[in-house]
Order: C-alpha cells, then sequence, then structure tokens
C-alpha cells in the first residue's frame, strides 16, 4: 500500500475508533497488511485474515487454544460474515478486545463471551457445551482416576451459581446477571479474552516498529 493511500485509511479508521490513537492505528494497519502479506497485492482477491489466519494469531499472541472458542472469536470480529477479517474490522475488533473501558467490556464482551461459549448458536450454554470446555481448559491430573466426574461436578456448581432461571442451562440474561454479580465469571468456561500479560507484550511489540512482529 503507498503511503497516500495508508495515511487516507489511517484517517479514516482513526475517526471511528475510540481507543487507538492515528500512531496505533497506523501500526495496527502496517501488521495486518504484514499478517495478510501478498495476497494484498492481488488484484480481485478478498483482502483480508482468513479463519486459520486468525485463528494462528489467537494462539500464538494471546495464547488461546480451544478450537470453538476461537473461531467464536473469529465470528466476533468477522463483522459481515464474510469468513475475513478485513482491516477495519481488525482495527475495531482489537479496540474493543484490548482497550474496551469496564461498561464495554461488560455490554460487548459479555455477548462476546457468551457466544464464544454458545458452540452450537442456540441462544443458550448447556451442560455439554460447559462440559467440553472445561475439560479442554483444565489441567489434567495424572492421578485422577476419572477426571470427566469431577468436571460433571463442576459443571453442576457452575449451574448453580450462574442458572438463576433454574431450567438447567445458561441464557444470555442468566449469564448477564452472574458476570455482573461477580466479574470473575465472564471467563468461567475457559479464556476468551486476551490476557494482561500477553496484551501488554503485543501492545509493547505492535506499537513499537510493527515489522517486527513476525512470530506468526
Amino acid at each position: 500500500m503507498n503511503r497516500k493511500k495508508l495515511q487516507k485509511l489511517t484517517d479514516t479508521l482513526t475517526k471511528n475508533c475510540k481507543h487507538f490513537n492515528k500512531f496505533e492505528v497506523k501500526c495496527l494497519i502496517n501488521l495486518f497488511y504484514n499478517l495478510v502479506g501478498e495476497v494484498a497485492e492481488r488484484q480481485g482477491v478478498v483482502v483480508g485474515l482468513d479463519r486459520n489466519a486468525f485463528r494462528n494469531m489467537l494462539h500464538v499472541t494471546f495464547r488461546m487454544t480451544d478450537d470453538m472458542i476461537m473461531d467464536r472469536v473469529f465470528r466476533g470480529f468477522d463483522k459481515d460474515n464474510d469468513g475475513y477479517v478485513s482491516v477495519s474490522e481488525w482495527v475495531y475488533g482489537l479496540s474493543l478486545f484490548l482497550r474496551g473501558n469496564l461498561e464495554e467490556k461488560m455490554k460487548c464482551k459479555i455477548s462476546d463471551c457468551f457466544e464464544a461459549f454458545d458452540l452450537n448458536g442456540d441462544g443458550f450454554i448447556s451442560k455439554e457445551e460447559m462440559f467440553h470446555m472445561l475439560k479442554n481448559s483444565l489441567l489434567k491430573q495424572p492421578s485422577e482416576e476419572d477426571p470427566d466426574e469431577g468436571i460433571k461436578d463442576l459443571v453442576e456448581i457452575t449451574l448453580k451459581k450462574m442458572d438463576h432461571d433454574r431450567d438447567g442451562k445458561l441464557s444470555f440474561s442468566d449469564y448477564e446477571q452472574a458476570v455482573r454479580e461477580e466479574t470473575l465469571l465472564l471467563e468461567a468456561f475457559g479464556p476468551c479474552l486476551p490476557d494482561p500479560k500477553s496484551q501488554m507484550e503485543f501492545e509493547s511489540q505492535v506499537f513499537k516498529d510493527p515489522s517486527e512482529f513476525n512470530d506468526m
């Protein structure tokens, strides 16, 4: 991308971006095109991060490991559902993902986390979904004879804490009420947001010199 186009794109995205300044937006745009690579230069090709490239970024950069949750985070960024994260979706998505204030986190991140945990997209987090996510996020202890039983117990404890209407599954209303009462429950079933350490590492490296960010 030539300098004039980059400047225009930076100005446009900065106007609509609450949490990044102009320099930071420019760094994120440069990083985006570094990640997309040569595809950006071909005419008629959708310019964006596909599911695999985006999931790889989440895994390497933010230490996420659950495939299904990473898929849901991808869908949270891919607002137009075209199968790619565009440069504007990248910048605006990272703005909330990394810098959202407390109320925005409560509004947007409750929704994003709920959608990430609602693996089949039916509007509820079922016992089966809880079991799958907790099994993937908990460390297995070699001494445990049947770790699945412990996970089932944990699911029941979680339901008792969060299932306010006692229907055996979590609706968005159940989840939102529980998280507003206890914010630690936001990621009750595994990480779907960046941890503070990886967030700081990402920002310190990218906003210093995005061309150095080549570990992906």
